[in-house]
């Protein structure tokens, strides 16, 4: 016993259990050694492999963002404009700083402010992207009211916002619209601006029959003017009171023959026939 006590005892003070076997008779024998058991060792962690993980995510979109960017498919191929007939497409192109070959991906409000500051004839600006590359920018115009004839022979186009531009050599072929005729008087421009926006009011089938429109003010009334008629009207009224006074205009051209219509503080009309008749009497 004493020779197994021996025997065990360093082998316990290794960690190592002996089960012995009695049935055996003489001896021992060792039927099963079983270590003591590690520790578990604590599992890597996990949150620095997602890190590099985001970090090549990230890398990747940046190098496509690049490449993309860099590539033909981000820039401008087809650039029209629709709508424009006082500008060209080339002074609009300059005004919106878009061309064929600019990027892509702009600022539609920076771009249409930049359009109508440069040019106030044009009353908004729309624009339609079709990726990749088609840019469509439709420009709506004011309308115009008027023509001035100037005295270097060039026509000015005035339109409903007051505004005016010259207009092109081209356009000038057909006057559809009234003629603005002896308006260089120094107070001239303010009311012109007011006589635009006063004939934006008038119906289309009435404005399209007149024909001039003569600058004539008086002590008392500085912005009165003449109106000379296709349908052979004479209209003496002033630039405030010619929005008041559509009603009564429009009915005496449809339904009483050529003459003299005054529209001033009272209304009156009178033929020519009659008028003659009042000249001859005198």
């Amino acid at each position: 016993m004493e020779q197994m006590s021996s025997l065990i005892r360093p082998l316990q003070a290794e960690g190592i259990r002996h089960i012995i076997n009695p049935r055996k008779g003489k001896g021992w024998e060792r039927l099963q050694v079983r270590a003591i058991p590690t520790l578990p060792t604590q599992p890597p962690k996990k949150r620095k492999s997602k890190r590099v993980i985001w970090i090549i995510v990230l890398l990747c979109l940046v190098l496509l963002g690049v490449l993309f960017f860099r590539s033909p498919i981000s820039k401008i191929t087809d650039l029209r404009f629709i709508g424009n007939t006082m500008a060209s497409e080339k002074q609009l192109s300059e005004a919106s700083g878009l061309t064929t070959g600019s990027p892509y991906f702009f600022s539609q409000e920076e771009v249409a402010g930049a359009i109508q500051a440069k040019y106030p004839f044009i009353q908004s600006v729309q624009m339609e992207k079709h990726f990749p590359g088609k840019v469509t920018i439709y420009v709506k115009e004011f309308g115009t009211v008027a023509y001035e004839l100037q005295t270097d022979g060039q026509v000015l186009a005035c339109l409903e916002n007051g505004s005016t531009v010259i207009l092109k050599q081209e356009k000038q072929l057909v006057l559809e619209k009234p003629l603005l005729t002896n308006w260089t008087d120094a107070n001239a421009e303010a009311v012109k601006k007011q006589l635009s926006v006063a004939l934006a009011s008038i119906p289309e089938g009435l404005l399209a029959d007149i024909s001039e429109i003569k600058y004539d003010p008086s002590d008392s009334f500085n912005d009165r003017v003449k109106i000379y008629t296709r349908s052979g009207f004479e209209v003496i009224t002033t630039v405030s009171l010619l929005p008041d006074k559509i009603a009564y205009l429009s009915g005496i051209v449809e339904t009483q023959e050529p003459g003299r219509i005054t529209m001033l503080q009272a209304d009156s009309y009178i033929s020519y026939t009659n008028l003659l008749k009042e000249n001859d009497g005198e």
